[in-house]
């Protein structure tokens, strides 16, 4: 974490101009400008305290300590027992909820690939470039972990962010998740993160990090932290909560760094940072990135939402729909088992005096057991306590099913049980679509953010990589390249993706197609046989990759026909080519527009070697 912010610090200190702005600071200049921007993160808290109290609250339910409530005090507190003998037991179905919610928007990971902004092959070589750049990037930022870690956070709460920054010593983008603990808007009530004047993130870190980062000694102090997946964000700056121990910790020689973002402006066109730690300005400038469209400065934040919320710019979580039910359901079992109890163990009258209570109250009537009362008296009973209400069951099973019907996630997908009643393979493909459309919005706003941050990355080794720098790309099947480019060479940030719906697209499903279009015959030739190059597409595309050495040699034959396509003036036909996959090759290339129709003599260079391989393939035969 650390590391993040400290080359975001050396990015945002080593640029010219604003060093020049820094180094004209005046110390009533600095003292201004940290009093301001403290100012205006105190009056955020408070504006933002009534749904950080919901976070914690959703937290705290999704990890099973559900005996606690929001108190008219504006804390967190504990519920305590009526009696010493309330059952007080948790049963949890939100976490299952928000586990299979999870699990199925983990699927959620469609591939970015740049489109060329027109079909001229100058365009063409630049969107697959930029897609090469973003499956490098990808992999080298662990994209799909983050992703997971920033859902866990919109899931239990509602929101999350992505920080996207650059890493001048690596030369590298990189991503990090935010809690929505971290991030104070300007306005609780807009609807996106543009439409904020500012924004600010809060975080906290030890003062020796402070001291390595940014080079400024500052006292630490004791600062209470939310804990999820490693992540610590600072929360309940100011406030005495009562916050259980399972979602808060207090930790020492912290110090709060707090970064205001100002859009650019009339008077800051190029927008605004100010970082403030302690009493000290470690920086005031321009914003660092041109990750807006049209390459202007913008945020390098990217908001994350489970459910939308109309007028607010906080998304809602599942988890504060089901609270409710989980409560009630909790309150049904627990009377339930005290029910049970009652009539397992018995409640025994006595006459005063009779017997030794003592003694019966330490053993009870224990089997065998010899008890001795008062003679005259009478003699110890068990009080009948009837038998357990029906109505404990009804609601039980109406609560089971209000959490099916609030949640949107059903039985088959929570507990890969089929309803009572339903065998038809028809209405369980159904109910499986149901649960998707459910998840449609959760959905939505993941693909989004795999897109924003798609082009933020793009946007800036566009603005960073001035020198020729070497990355390494592969294919995922057992294929490398590397290659060098340059930020000039990223003329394409339009991102789209492959696949629009992952969560029906999965690997059974297009294997199932692909079984049909083969035995359809859509996919063979005018002669109804395969062809070697169509076997290795179909193995790829089914998962299996090149799994043969015969599909080995194919897919190099393959990938040697593309690269001859690239630089067809060095291409040499050998004796040991397959020529049919070769032909096959290049007349793709010549038919697919891939050649800019303006070079023909490119095109006439393509067609002339595919008749070498005809020519050399006759002469073989």
């Amino acid at each position: 974490m650390s590391k993040n912010n400290k080359t975001f610090h050396e990015q945002t200190t080593k640029q010219p101009d604003r060093d020049k702005v820094t180094a004209n600071f005046t110390q009533e200049f600095a003292d201004d400008v940290v009093k301001s921007v403290k100012a205006d993160f105190a009056e955020r808290q408070k504006m933002r305290r009534p749904y950080e109290l919901n976070w914690q609250l959703n937290m705290n339910f999704t990890m099973g300590n559900q005996y606690c409530g929001i108190s008219p005090r504006g804390s967190i507190e504990q519920e305590d027992k009526y009696y010493f003998w309330q059952e007080k037991q948790v049963f949890n179905h939100i976490a299952t909820i928000v586990e299979t919610r999870l699990s199925r928007l983990n699927r959620v990971r469609p591939k970015p690939v740049a489109r060329p902004f027109s079909g001229s092959e100058s365009d063409v070589n630049s969107a697959k470039l930029s897609t090469k750049i973003l499956n490098s990037a990808r992999d080298k930022i662990h994209l799909d972990e983050v992703i997971g870690r920033a859902t866990v956070w919109s899931e239990t709460c509602g929101t999350a962010f992505y920080k996207i920054s650059w890493n001048p010593d690596a030369e590298e983008a990189t991503v990090s998740v935010c809690s929505p603990f971290e991030i104070y808007p300007d306005s609780n009530v807009t609807a996106t993160l543009d439409d904020c004047e500012s924004v600010i993130h809060a975080k906290v870190y030890s003062s020796s990090v402070v001291k390595d980062t940014w080079g400024v000694e500052i006292q630490g102090e004791t600062v209470k932290v939310f804990a999820i997946d490693g992540a610590q964000s600072v929360g309940g700056l100011g406030y005495n909560s009562i916050v259980p121990s399972i979602v808060q910790e207090a930790k020492n020689d912290q110090v709060l760094v707090i970064e205001r973002y100002t859009k650019p402006c009339s008077a800051f066109p190029h927008g605004k940072l100010e970082i403030v730690a302690g009493n000290q300005l470690l920086y005031y400038g321009e914003l660092p990135y041109k990750i807006g469209d049209g390459d202007t400065f913008a945020y390098p934040f990217v908001r994350q939402i489970s459910l939308e919320q109309a007028g607010c710019f906080w998304g809602s979580s599942m988890v504060e729909r089901v609270i409710p039910i989980q409560r009630a359901y909790n309150a049904v079992k627990n009377r339930k088992h005290e029910f049970l109890n009652r009539l397992a163990m018995g409640v025994l009258t006595v006459e005063d005096g009779s017997v030794d209570t003592d003694n019966l109250e330490e053993e009870g009537l224990s089997p065998g057991k010899i008890l001795v009362y008062r003679q005259g008296s009478v003699k110890p009973q068990l009080m009948d306590s009837g038998d357990v209400p029906a109505d404990f069951t009804y609601e039980e099973e109406q609560l089971l099913k209000e959490f099916i019907s609030v949640s949107g996630v059903s039985e088959f997908a929570r507990n890969s049980t089929t309803p009572n009643g339903v065998n038809s393979g028809v209405a369980l493909q159904l109910i499986a679509e149901q649960d998707d459309i459910r998840m449609a919005g959760s959905v939505d706003s993941v693909k989004h953010c795999i897109k924003r941050i798609a082009q933020c990355i793009l946007r800036l080794y566009k603005q960073f990589v001035s020198v020729p720098k070497l990355t390494r790309y592969t294919d995922g099947q057992n294929s490398a390249e590397v290659f060098y480019f340059t930020g000039s060479d990223v003329g394409s940030d339009d991102i789209v993706f492959e696949t629009e719906n992952e969560l029906s697209d999965s690997l059974a499903t297009r294997r199932t197609m692909l079984f049909e279009l083969l035995n359809a015959g859509v996919l063979s030739d005018s002669e109804g046989k395969l062809s070697a190059n169509s076997k290795a597409k179909v193995l790829t595309l089914m998962g299996f990759g090149n799994w043969e050495n015969a599909q080995d040699i194919t897919r190099l034959h393959t990938a040697r026909a593309e690269r001859e396509n690239v630089d067809i003036d060095h291409a040499e036909v050998l004796p040991v080519d397959d020529h049919d996959l070769h032909v096959e090759e290049h007349t793709r290339f010549v038919i697919s527009g891939d050649i800019d129709e303006a070079d023909k003599s490119y095109r006439a260079k393509v067609l002339q070697h595919i008749e070498q391989h005809k020519k050399m393939k006759k002469e073989n035969a």
